[in-house]
């Protein structure tokens, strides 16, 4: 049984103030080095960067971070969209070979590129939520203005494709206030089994073996349409995972 089912962020903050009342209480009686108390802070931290940072974890919010199946079923995803031209041609692409995918969509980036949204639902493939604003410091902003931010991308999203509720978090992050207001919105947070490093690697043959190096069934894998490069990614890709007997789905 997987350890990150019991390592959640409520439990870890009540037994942290547990152990510092403790500490301080037997501190006088029994002699305790200040040390002791220092590495029981830095292990509570490294826990909550750590859930904050692998969404996999599900250490603020349940996400689906790989499909429900044993079959040989891989979903492929792309942030940061709708880009133009890039998304057009990543959806080129998929079209020629058959596979839908789910598209993680920025709210600020959608006026000027309505298009391509429309091109997006039209041949099939999901939208999701990535926030209106990507802002660089949604993660420290409080509940209330985070709310706002996915309500205003969601409110977007429902008017080309009514009743989707697929989410994804900025960055991959996740926090107390980022877990209200997807449960207050009702959304479907939706992590992966594979990131791609495809924003930091910039190498297309490394990207593909790392991708097919991690290849299980259920597989969700994590690529960004607005980057030049990922075309040509996907011309290698999409054969290579087919090879491997996998099929692509886009039904989570």
């Amino acid at each position: 049984m997987s350890l990150s089912k019991f390592i959640k962020f409520l439990p870890t903050t009540l037994l942290f103030f547990l152990g510092f009342i403790t500490f301080f209480f037997f501190q006088y009686s029994l002699h305790l080095s200040y040390f002791i108390l220092a590495g029981w802070v830095l292990l509570f931290l490294s826990i909550q960067f750590c859930g904050a940072y692998f969404i996999g974890l599900n250490f603020h919010l349940i996400s689906l971070n790989k499909l429900n199946t044993n079959q040989k079923q891989v979903l492929l995803t792309f942030d940061d969209g709708p880009h133009s031209p890039n998304t057009v041609k990543v959806l080129e692409v998929l079209k020629k070979h058959n596979v839908k995918a789910v598209f993680f969509v920025i709210g600020k980036n959608i006026p000027g590129n309505e298009a391509v949204l429309k091109q997006i639902i039209a041949e099939g493939h999901q939208l999701g939520n990535h926030s209106f604003s990507h802002h660089n410091f949604i993660d420290v902003w409080p509940t209330k203005k985070v709310t706002a931010d996915f309500a205003q991308c969601q409110t977007l999203i429902e008017s080309y494709q009514p009743n989707q509720k697929l989410f994804r978090p900025p960055y991959g992050v996740t926090n107390p206030n980022l877990a209200k207001a997807i449960k207050q919105l009702q959304l479907q947070s939706i992590g992966w089994s594979i990131r791609s490093y495809d924003t930091s690697i910039k190498n297309v043959e490394k990207i593909k073996l790392r991708i097919l190096s991690q290849l299980k069934p259920g597989a969700i894998i994590l690529l960004h349409d607005r980057l030049d490069f990922v075309p040509e990614l996907l011309e290698e890709l999409i054969p290579a995972v087919k090879d491997k007997g996998y099929e692509f789905v886009n039904s989570v």
